[in-house]
């Protein structure tokens, strides 16, 4: 019920629905809201004669107008009285549920005492004043009859009523912006709950508010459920209850108005018929939205379980994303121990390097000044032969000492400087590339049923990604079998999403699936799509694998030649299974030439006659006879040739494995050819006396009944 509030709201004034009226469009108003945005169009009369011409106004109905700029005032800060309005150019509002409108124009002090409404009448609408729908914005000009001429719709005032009722017992205050406090009065001619500080903001006890009666909240209850049910009564005609139902203008009319309106030549029905069929209408649509709004149901259901399960997945996936990153600085930190440690070895190598040649040359150094200080000594001695005796060998000594300090002698053996450079670029690199890569294959694409299809021995297959797959794809794989329910077999490999099978067997059955791939593997197939080819062979012959010499006309089904030899020409597809019969006629025959009519293997040799060698089987026939050959052997001479305008069919039945031909719809000799089986297209060779014209699609010939299949025969 809840959910239906909005539903009972008007687009104006944002509260429940007051004396709702049915505007051509089928929204709904409040009729009090309607004379509130009520805007003149140019012609409308002066300010000055609207006001004039309001004096006749019930007290009543100014009440009811009191209520409407009340309701206006606290609501959407409309002004005080609602019945004139300034011109189209007066700036929008809002009404708190957010519909722009165009507010009325407020009269700065109070009407005076002789221009209220007096009793037993109406108050004025404005000539030519306009009403613009708040929901769609339509516009629509008033009539003399004004706002009476739109109907009262009953059905949503009792509807509000019941959902008004059937709220908590607690009545609240209706003009509370947030947190509805409980309600202390209703006012039974504004029937509206006031709380305490609503009512003297809203309804303060002076002008013509003082005249209201407020009434307990729960007696304002009981008096609304008392307040009996008004019957629908014509717009045009108020003394006169709605009747009957007319069908053209699609509204309820009374029997007046079919005597003297404008209804009284349209299609009428009963009110009651037109009831019950409108109510059956809506219940059956209502059913509709009733499976969409399940379906909505269990949709949001399964969104707020992705809500839980991408929470939950991202967790997961968090924690792994920290776990690897852990592990990497692990791995960093164990590397940068073991490059510590080999510099730590070279610093120590180098010191002892260093230190080992301090000592030695420490020592040296020691033994090079004892020497040079002894030799000062002997120098000093003033007795030449005691000089003499030891001046050779410490010469010697001198000179080998100075030998000791060689080149080299005095140069570091170790540098300071540590010649080990980290190579960090790599893995900064490697660092900055880290990114994350699909580590989930693709999901299983989808077959579009629209845009598959078989033509003739053709299947074209197409196929997308799901919508919600973000997975990438870098290529897709179609299978189909063999078409006997044998096992499937790659037909396409690549990056597109179509693909045309050529070349299938002619009203044979394929199952054909296809799947996705990626780095990480290999996705799941689609669903299995199964497809009947034709049951009938149509073709032509195939320019792409003729001779040169062959000459085509008339969409490829007619051929002839430029050379005197026998040339060759196939057809543009092939047979290995069932049965198959076409026809040639000869369109032009001259000097008796030996035509040949039969099948032959894709490899048939082009330039001889057909059946000269091992790759095609024939009957070649002239205009006394025939002989059928294969690998130049002649065999079965059987008389009967062709002329101009001859018919020759061939027959070839895979389920016996034989081949036969007719010349004239008349068998021509004994079954030609035996045990065969392979793939075969139809094919001929000619001349250039002679030209031939094509004819496929064709039913089997009546004196020939198809046997079943060889058990033992194999096709590919």
């Amino acid at each position: 019920m809840d959910e239906m509030e909005e539903e009972l709201k008007c687009p104006v004034c944002g509260s429940f629905y007051r004396e709702p009226i049915i505007l051509p469009c089928s929204h709904n108003i409040c009729l009090a809201c309607a004379r509130n945005i009520l805007v003149q169009t140019p012609d409308a009369e002066s300010p000055q004669s609207s006001r004039a011409s309001g004096s006749g106004v019930s007290d009543y109905d100014y009440l009811d107008l009191d209520k409407m700029s009340l309701y206006s005032e606290a609501d959407s800060g409309y002004g005080s009285y609602g019945g004139f309005v300034s011109a189209p150019t007066t700036p929008c509002q809002k009404s708190p549920n957010g519909v722009r409108v165009f507010p009325p124009t407020v009269p700065q002090h109070p009407p005076p005492q002789h221009l209220l409404p007096q009793p037993g009448s109406l108050p004025p609408i404005p000539r030519n004043s306009c009403i613009t729908c708040p929901q769609c914005h339509r516009s629509l000009i008033l009539d003399d009859r004004g706002l009476r001429g739109f109907p009262k719709n009953r059905v949503l005032e009792g509807v509000v009523d019941r959902y008004q009722q059937s709220k908590a017992a607690a009545l609240k205050c209706q003009l509370c912006e947030k947190s509805p406090k409980e309600a202390t009065v209703m006012c039974e001619q504004c029937d509206v709950f006031y709380c305490d500080p609503c009512r003297l903001r809203c309804h303060p006890p002076r002008g013509p508010l003082a005249k209201h009666r407020l009434v307990p909240p729960a007696q304002g209850r009981i008096s609304r459920r008392a307040s009996p049910r008004k019957i629908s009564t014509c717009t045009e005609h108020e003394l006169e209850n709605l009747s009957m139902y007319c069908v053209q203008c699609k509204t309820p009319v009374c029997y007046q108005c079919l005597e003297e309106g404008k209804h009284g030549t349209h299609e009428v029905k009963a009110l009651g018929a037109m009831w019950k069929l409108h109510k059956g209408q809506l219940s059956q649509a209502l059913n509709g939205l009733s499976d969409r709004a399940t379906e909505a149901k269990e949709f949001l259901v399964q969104l707020r379980n992705m809500v839980q399960h991408i929470q939950e997945n991202g967790v997961e996936f968090e924690a792994c994303l920290v776990a690897q990153c852990d592990a990497l600085i692990d791995a960093l930190n164990r590397r940068k121990a073991q490059l510590l440690s080999r510099v730590n070895k070279e610093h120590e190598h180098k010191l002892k390097v260093v230190r080992d040649q301090i000592s030695h040359c420490t020592v040296k150094l020691r033994q090079t000044t004892g020497l040079m200080e002894y030799c000062l000594e002997v120098i000093k001695e003033n007795d030449p032969s005691g000089f003499l005796q030891i001046s050779d060998a410490l010469i010697r000594r001198v000179h080998m000492t100075e030998g000791q300090w060689g080149k080299g002698t005095l140069t570091p053996r170790m540098t300071s400087d540590f010649d080990l450079t980290l190579d960090s670029g790599p893995l900064l690199q490697t660092i900055h590339q880290l990114d994350f890569v699909q580590m989930k294959v693709p999901a299983a694409p989808m077959l579009q049923l629209e845009e598959c299809c078989t033509q003739n021995n053709s299947a074209t297959l197409s196929w997308k990604q799901p919508p919600l797959s973000t997975i990438a794809v870098d290529g897709y794989i179609l299978e189909l079998d063999d078409g006997n329910g044998g096992p499937f077999r790659e037909v396409y490999v690549g990056t597109e999403t179509i693909c045309t099978v050529d070349g299938l067997h002619f009203n044979s059955t394929y199952k054909s699936r296809v799947k996705a791939f990626n780095a990480s593997g290999v996705g799941q197939y689609s669903k299995t799509l199964i497809m009947q080819t034709s049951e009938i062979a149509w073709f032509t012959f195939d320019p792409a694998s003729a001779h040169p010499d062959i000459i085509f006309s008339n969409d490829n089904l007619t051929v002839t030649c430029n050379s005197y030899d026998d040339r060759v020409v196939m057809a543009n597809s092939a047979f290995s299974r069932g049965v198959h019969y076409w026809e040639m006629t000869v369109d032009r025959y001259d000097n008796h030439p030996d035509p040949a009519f039969g099948i032959a293997r894709s490899d048939v040799l082009k330039d001889v006659m057909l059946g000269k060698d091992d790759k095609a089987w024939s009957m070649y026939v002239d205009n006394n006879r025939s002989w059928f050959m294969h690998n130049n052997s002649h065999t079965n001479r059987t008389d009967g040739g062709i002329t101009k305008g001859a018919t020759i069919g061939v027959l070839l039945d895979f389920t016996r494995r034989i081949l036969i031909f007719l010349i004239n719809d008349e068998q021509q000799g004994p079954v030609a050819f035996e045990g065969l089986e392979g793939v075969y297209y139809p094919a001929i060779s000619l001349n250039r006396n002679v030209q031939v014209t094509l004819h496929t699609g064709l039913p089997i010939p009546d004196f020939y009944t198809p046997g079943e299949a060889d058990p033992t025969s194999s096709v590919c």
